[in-house]
């Protein structure tokens, strides 16, 4: 709508148009909601009884933060609303009973997306929230499964020469009982990012982290060799580097972790694409302790594919179902 010096209402006019433009991004969000939604079912045929879906997501930055809006940065502003949808859209495509997802705020934050998948149809009743030395960009956890107990790492330390240096995004910790004769330790990381910083060199941060990790995989599965962990998250690594080594450890002692790789439809791998670099790579994973491996089912496990993920994020999810009973090798 153009307005003219000689309308004769053009307060009444202008609020035509603002009420046209929002009712366009509305019917823009809906059409995005019906294609994701209708992508994902076709991608995931019904999961088997017995069996539950995991899915881990980087939700690029589902907090308060300066934002840029193509004018001016605006300061403490929220993920976009379109953004918001797509991710909503993704995920309740994909249907999980278990979601992790890194680069959440707050409470307020998770318990946003919370009431918004709900809202859809998909309710994952309990939560619970992680941080380490950042407190701005968090791991959340969302279950329909009870959650039972929590031991969340959020002050770990590393030293690199003289620097005293904090594990930034910590461990998310928590056993989720997924019947009454069998429970998952289920472990999210968001390791530091490929951004070279100031104080150190990135890699090595992260190869710290790693370490860490590690150690406080070890130390779980010492005090209950039989417990099922699932590790799930943002690493941040390529997966011939040191880092996604030690993490996997060692297959002497018991306590090494299995990699679950997953496919998109294609037969593709990659879990991030960075657009300033034109560059895609695989750096989101899922790793299991000895007793869940034989629970994963790989033909049902996959990377989401669809066309529209950008919209919600610069990662795409990764989904491993899993089986309550084991599957035969």
């Amino acid at each position: 709508m153009i307005l003219t010096m000689d309308d004769p209402n053009p307060g009444r006019s202008w609020l035509r148009c603002e009420s046209s433009l929002r009712i366009q991004a509305a019917l823009r969000i809906a059409v995005l909601l019906f294609v994701c939604i209708r992508a994902g079912a076709q991608e995931q045929s019904a999961a088997p009884a017995g069996t539950f879906t995991f899915c881990s997501y980087n939700l690029k930055n589902w907090l308060a933060m300066d934002r840029f809006d193509g004018e001016k940065t605006v300061s403490g502003a929220s993920k976009p609303e379109d953004e918001k949808a797509a991710v909503v859209a993704i995920i309740t495509a994909i249907h999980p009973d278990v979601l992790g997802v890194c680069e959440i705020g707050g409470d307020s934050d998770l318990k946003d997306l919370q009431k918004r998948l709900a809202d859809r149809g998909l309710k994952l009743p309990n939560w619970t929230v992680a941080h380490g030395g950042d407190t701005t960009r968090r791991l959340g956890l969302l279950t329909r499964f009870p959650i039972t107990a929590t031991n969340h790492q959020t002050d770990l330390k590393y030293q690199i020469g003289e620097l005293t240096m904090q594990f930034q995004r910590g461990i998310l910790d928590a056993t989720v009982k997924i019947t009454e004769n069998w429970s998952l330790r289920c472990m999210g990381v968001h390791l530091k990012s490929m951004r070279p910083v100031p104080e150190a060199d990135q890699a090595l941060m992260r190869r710290n982290e790693a370490h860490l990790l590690r150690k406080h995989l070890d130390q779980v599965i010492a005090a209950a060799p039989g417990t099922g962990v699932v590790l799930y998250g943002d690493f941040n690594e390529h997966r011939n580097e040191a880092a996604i080594d030690e993490i996997l450890g060692s297959a002497e002692g018991g306590a090494a972790m299995t990699e679950v790789k997953v496919w998109d439809r294609a037969g593709e791998v990659w879990t991030h694409f960075w657009d300033a670099a034109d560059s895609y790579a695989r750096i989101d994973y899922f790793f299991v302790s000895d007793p869940v491996r034989n629970h994963i089912d790989f033909k049902r496990s996959f990377v989401y594919s669809r066309r529209e993920f950008y919209k919600a994020s610069d990662h795409r999810p990764i989904v491993m179902n899993i089986s309550v009973e084991p599957l035969e090798k």
